[in-house]
């Protein structure tokens, strides 16, 4: 859902972009009460998964692709905040190194695909796992409801934009139709990746899922004829099952190989947006990227010749390239919680 430069005009870009400013600097401080020892780290990692798996677009209908958009995933497993965060860190790289997403369109994109998608995901999430009964089960559910749901409300939120600003005369009632129609679809799969995987880190690190925190259920133990709570696992037998570092080595690997091989077999028909601009008439309006001319411009590292070394090499460019710029991000807000603690310490006990 890419937006590229020239489908929506200077006026509301420019507002999307102060949104998108303003969303950052609420989420920077937000993600500082959200980052631990455990987490900072882990969003990093989180930033360059959903890097590589926005490479595997997935068919969903005749000519049409999807692929991963990220903000559920990332709300649920490091927080809302740190989620705005990875998601823009994402589409910054995509934008600046492989002229995917328009620069003047940044704003958009981030309103779009990291702000709307992480609210109303973790917003549904939130509302389901006070109603569902506590376990693993209801947190891997209300994942994959949330992220299905956060794809058409994404869809949405371009219409609305296109409605304000769009630069072609394009009927909203037939681009609100394709749009919603198709990532309904695309919401489908997103909803998969999103509770599989979600599913997988509760199984090996559940106290390491921001969204899973304080939803276990307690266990209770009949004593002298009494229920009483058993006693829990404490964060040290947690992660002496798996360590926290298998866990990001792990990760890290996996989007190595999603990025650098498996991507070379993701479909190449286009995807929602560019469906539903191709079929309405909106494509005409997109103007050539400004980094069109980059060496990894479309997910390609350029004089390779051999198109899969191209595409693989490059996913591993990304990967390697999101993971450091997402850790350092990371990492200097949670020095800053840090720094900022004794503070508040100081000034409670004045």
């Amino acid at each position: 859902m890419h937006v590229p430069d020239g489908f929506i005009n200077a006026p509301v870009s420019a507002v999307t972009g102060v949104v998108a400013a303003g969303a950052i600097a609420v989420s920077l401080k937000g993600a500082r009460r959200e980052l631990d020892e455990k987490t900072a780290p882990l969003a990093g990692l989180v930033a360059a998964f959903i890097f590589a798996v926005q490479m595997l677009n997935f068919p969903v209908a005749a000519g049409t692709s999807g692929h991963l958009l990220g903000g559920a995933l990332a709300a649920i497993l490091v927080g809302p905040y740190t989620g705005v965060l990875c998601v823009s860190v994402v589409l910054l790289m995509q934008g600046i190194l492989f002229a995917d997403g328009g620069l003047t369109a940044l704003g958009v994109n981030i309103t779009d695909m990291a702000i709307v998608t992480t609210v109303v995901a973790y917003a549904v999430f939130r509302g389901l796992v006070k109603v569902l009964p506590r376990g693993r089960r209801s947190i891997t559910a209300a994942a994959f409801v949330s992220a299905l749901l956060s794809v058409p409300a994404a869809a949405v939120a371009f219409t609305l934009l296109y409605a304000v600003g769009g630069t072609t005369d394009v009927s909203i009632d037939k681009v609100a139709t394709a749009m919603v129609g198709v990532h309904i679809l695309i919401g489908l799969g997103e909803a998969a990746i999103t509770a599989l995987t979600v599913g997988a880190v509760i199984a090996v690190r559940p106290d390491l899922v921001y969204g899973a925190r304080g939803l276990t259920q307690q266990l209770k133990l009949r004593v002298n004829g009494e229920l009483v709570d058993a006693p829990t696992a404490t964060p040290a037998a947690v992660a002496a099952r798996t360590s926290h570092r298998k866990v990001w080595i792990t990760g890290l690997v996996a989007s190595l190989i999603l990025a650098g091989f498996v991507s070379f077999y993701a479909s190449a028909s286009p995807d929602g947006l560019e469906k539903v601009a191709e079929d309405q008439g909106i494509a005409e309006a997109a103007k050539e990227h400004s980094a069109a001319d980059s060496p990894l411009a479309d997910y390609g590292v350029k004089d390779v010749s051999n198109a899969r070394i191209s595409g693989g090499l490059a996913g591993v460019i990304g990967v390697g390239a999101t993971v450091v710029a997402g850790t350092g991000v990371f990492w200097a807000v949670r020095r800053r919680r840090t720094a900022d603690a004794p503070e508040v310490s100081r000034s409670q006990v004045a």
